[in-house]
């Protein structure tokens, strides 16, 4: 069957402020906490949040300044790491504040029986964390390689989050969601029929004032000539949204995945990523598969490129590495994977050394999506980089 040309995708972005965002930033905060202290440190946090309650939950191994011999890990430097989050996202309210919020520590040492699955021993290299599937996904709708719906939604959101941090729009709360419906005309966006933004504010303010402060910004976002009609730029349609956060929605780790990839637009796999040091496959592989995916279309290998990998709990290669082109490609999809796999080790321990992911960088992963953002100096974002360009081309014969 062919592939629709001409049709209306949707896809939503949250702010860091968001009741599931905010425990993503709380279990990230924690995993760099780890990291920082020793680069094979193992995590799996998951953090819940509600009114003025932050309840932290899960398995870790670290050094002796984090975990005592028993196991039992040092609470009050967990505490403070997450007051020190939800300080920063900007939460000093009745509700949910950073300093007044009663703050619960339930991490505890890792399973014996997980680590010997993971660790390498003797001639057993290291396994993956858990098994699963990853996906990783790369189109040429956007310079950032990115499906256009959710690389806008996430856009918005950090606009207006970037003003209200500066005090520019101090109307304006931490807890915003923004949706972008855009119209594809044979396979490519051509404008944004109708958009989306819900955005806490003050009680001093009312609807048509935040629509007015958010109204700017939509259109610094969007390319020009892309605004819908003013009756599908929805603002606020609830009419209020003074109780935000927490406070209004409990929040959990791991819940907006699909915010967290592509909006829909691509197949996410079974795992979350926030909470996650890098040798659960669920983080790090999906990494791998987005950086592998763009490299392609970056290439010019292919318009869209879909990779997924499979892995075993305790087992080092992948079970599987499936390239889809979406009838995009100018390259046989089945030596594309094979040139992959000799381009990048796909084991666990191969991804974290080539992407070197075993750094304090994920805290700023918690927010406004894991990919179609900036490499960064500090090795932050190493997965965006399309350093195997070279590499594909000369393998393909291309230009």
């Amino acid at each position: 069957m062919a592939a629709l040309k001409d049709y209306l995708f949707t896809s939503e972005s949250v702010s860091e402020g968001h009741p599931d965002k905010v425990c993503d930033r709380i279990s990230d905060e924690i995993v760099d906490l780890f990291l920082a202290a020793d680069p094979y440190a193992r995590v799996a946090c998951e953090t819940l949040t509600t009114t003025n309650r932050i309840v932290i939950a899960g398995e870790v191994r670290g050094p002796k300044g984090l975990v005592e011999k028993n196991g039992k890990v040092k609470a009050e430097k967990i505490e403070a790491i997450a007051r020190r989050a939800v300080r920063d996202i900007g939460y000093e309210q009745k509700g949910f504040h950073w300093k007044k919020a009663k703050v619960s520590v339930y991490l505890h040492g890792q399973s014996v029986d997980i680590a010997q699955g993971v660790d390498a021993k003797g001639n057993k290299d290291e396994g993956a964390g858990d098994q699963g599937i990853m996906f990783g996904y790369a189109c040429n709708e956007t310079p950032e390689l990115m499906p256009a719906p959710i690389q806008y939604s996430h856009n918005i959101l950090r606009e207006l989050a970037a003003v209200r941090h500066s005090g520019k729009e101090k109307m304006l709360g931490p807890d915003a969601k923004s949706q972008v419906t855009l119209q594809y005309v044979n396979g490519k966006p051509v404008r944004a029929t109708a958009v989306v933004l819900s955005t806490q504010h003050s009680e001093k303010a009312d609807q048509d004032e935040v629509r007015e402060i958010v109204r700017p910004y939509i259109e610094k976002v969007l390319p020009k000539g892309w605004m819908p009609p003013q009756d599908h730029l929805y603002v606020n349609p609830t009419g209020r949204f003074v109780i935000g956060g927490p406070d209004g929605d409990a929040g959990l780790t791991g819940r907006k995945i699909i915010v967290d990839t592509y909006g829909g637009a691509a197949p996410h796999g079974g795992g979350a990523f926030s909470g996650k040091d890098p040798t659960k496959v669920d983080r790090s592989a999906a990494y791998a598969a987005r950086y592998l995916a763009k490299n392609v279309v970056a290439a010019g290998l292919a318009e869209r490129c879909t990779i997924q990998l499979s892995y075993a709990i305790g087992v080092s290669h992948p079970l599987s590495v499936y390239v889809n082109l979406h009838e995009t490609g100018h390259v046989d999809e089945a030596r594309l994977s094979k040139t992959l796999q000799q381009l990048v080790n796909l084991t666990p321990r191969g991804i974290r050394e080539h992407l070197k992911l075993n750094r304090p960088i994920y805290a700023r992963t918690s927010a406004y999506g894991h990919f179609g953002r900036k490499a960064e100096k500090d090795g932050g974002f190493s997965w965006e980089k399309t350093d195997l360009v070279k590499d594909l081309k000369s393998a393909f014969g291309a230009q």
